[in-house]
């Protein structure tokens, strides 16, 4: 108990307190009893002339006396003062301290939901604050995490099957060692590395890990880029690609390769959704101090309930759909998590099944200070 309490911050603080005081009190004393009692005397002489020796005498009794029962006084008071003060502030400091203690404790146990009160908007309030931040950061990552394992689980259990299904049938002669079965399990086996290539980039999009290497664009460069890149697919198809109107020329500040495969992310989605006559259009334009492009089509539409989960990872508004026709199922995860990354925003629409969608991303315009010199 007292090697405890001679660790703790509020014994620290009373000892400092009360050093202080012992050294104020011990300086008070020694001018005290050097230089009063001359001042006293020369004072005595001014207003009573010479006194006789008796006289002086008690003079200099009263004079000690006083003085020693004023002091006393006065750093007892002053004693209690800082006893009383500095227990009032550490029990104010413990408080939040002994709560971050505790929550980092839980923390390093696994329990990421820890939490402590943001008390006050003094320092200690500001590293609770700052503290409450590290937690949300810490359960968002290991939350991650857990899907990750739980989505990589999940989506290589049945390439996995299929490889060691064929693996074992040519093993035993069931099935012959064809090129045509060893092309299944080749298929099989690059669909495994696109997937993980593709949650590794989500991954690091999602924890803003990604290298941009930002440029100033104009706007429709962008849209010609992508709409030039995705027309063939669209013609051996038969889906209609077209561009819509010319947004305002005002720069943005992107990553050109990560924002062409925002938009080959969704030209791909809404090719895959859209049946052969149908028509697919892609606009930009100006929206206050944002650039909006948009990829619309005329397909398969989603329903209100999920407009919002086509962006989660491996999620499909038809489950029946087989990846190996579907993609990865985690193509507009990525290009959402870019779009964050470089300070926008995605979302979707729909009127409904059957009646198509549309996909739009919000961007900042670049500032004039992001912008090149007129000489470069």
């Amino acid at each position: 108990m007292i090697r405890s309490l001679r660790r703790s911050l509020a014994a620290k603080l009373i000892v400092a307190q009360l050093l202080v005081i012992l050294a104020g009190s011990a300086t008070l004393l020694l001018v005290a009893f050097l230089v009063g009692p001359a001042l006293f005397h020369a004072h005595v002489r001014e207003a009573l002339g010479v006194v006789p020796d008796t006289v002086n005498d008690h003079l200099d009794r009263a004079f000690t006396d006083a003085i020693v029962v004023a002091l006393a006084i006065a750093i007892t008071a002053a004693a209690l003062t800082a006893v009383a003060v500095s227990a009032f502030l550490a029990l104010r400091m413990l408080r939040p301290i002994r709560a971050m203690a505790e929550g980092s404790r839980r923390i390093a146990a696994g329990q990421y939901e820890a939490r402590v009160p943001e008390a006050g908007r003094d320092e200690l309030g500001v590293l609770g604050k700052a503290f409450n931040e590290m937690a949300t950061s810490l359960e968002t990552a290991e939350r991650r995490r857990r899907e990750l394992v739980s989505d990589v689980a999940h989506e290589f259990r049945t390439p996995l099957a299929t490889v060691e299904g064929y693996v074992e049938a040519m093993g035993d002669g069931t099935l012959p060692r064809s090129d045509e079965n060893l092309d299944v399990i080749t298929q099989e086996t690059r669909r495994m590395v696109r997937l993980l290539e593709d949650l590794s980039k989500v991954s690091m999009a999602e924890e803003r890990q990604l290298d941009l290497r930002l440029v100033t664009l104009e706007p429709w460069a962008l849209v010609e880029q992508a709409v030039q890149a995705a027309s063939l697919a669209y013609r051996e198809k038969g889906v209609t690609l077209d561009a819509a109107k010319r947004p305002e020329p005002a720069p943005v500040l992107v990553d050109a390769d990560r924002m062409a495969e925002v938009l080959g992310n969704l030209l791909a989605n809404a090719l895959r959704h859209t049946s052969p006559g149908g028509r697919v259009e892609v606009g930009a334009e100006r929206l206050g101090d944002r650039l909006v492009i948009s990829v619309s089509d005329t397909g398969e539409g989603i329903a209100a309930r999920d407009l919002e989960r086509v962006f989660e990872r491996f999620y499909r508004v038809d489950p029946a759909r087989a990846r190996s026709s579907g993609g990865s199922g985690i193509g507009l995860t990525i290009a959402r998590a870019i779009v964050a990354a470089h300070g926008g925003r995605m979302w979707a629409e729909s009127a409904g099944r059957g009646r198509g969608a549309r996909f739009a991303f919000a961007l900042p315009f670049a500032t004039a200070a992001e912008l090149p010199a007129a000489d470069e």
